[in-house]
């Protein structure tokens, strides 16, 4: 939701005020959310694929969406704990300052970017794991 609808309203300067302190400030209540659904994402997926013992799924090319999965949970993972605290937080909000309209262009692509990739691995986990949906 937040992709869809509130980084497109603070970029056309449908939300009144300043648009990079919005979502500083939008993002702050989603940290904390985020920040969780991330970890319990990892340990359930590692849980599941020890306890149902798919891991010969991740030598096989067939199963592309095992290896999504992981880059997914991986890309979130560094940007979130690594490097949005040590870097990214910082130089987002110099670039903010500089340039407020550039910088949340960039955000809202890399946040589409991230929501598509995210889509088409769910979509990718659902049809080859029910439908047997490969590319290979």
């Amino acid at each position: 939701m937040i992709t869809a609808v509130v980084l497109p309203a603070f970029r056309s300067g449908a939300i009144a005020g300043n648009p990079v302190k919005g979502f500083e400030a939008v993002e702050r209540r989603f940290s904390i959310i985020a920040r969780l659904s991330i970890l319990i994402v990892g340990v359930t997926g590692f849980y599941m694929t020890y306890t149902l013992d798919l891991w010969d799924r991740f030598a096989v090319a067939r199963y592309w969406w095992m290896h999504a999965m992981v880059l997914v949970w991986l890309v979130f993972t560094l940007v979130v704990f690594i490097a949005e605290p040590l870097y990214l937080h910082e130089a987002f909000r110099r670039w903010a300052n500089s340039s407020p309209k550039n910088a949340l262009n960039y955000l809202v692509l890399a946040h589409y970017i991230l929501l598509t990739l995210s889509i088409v691995t769910v979509f990718g986990a659902i049809y080859g794991s029910h439908y047997g949906f490969f590319f290979l």
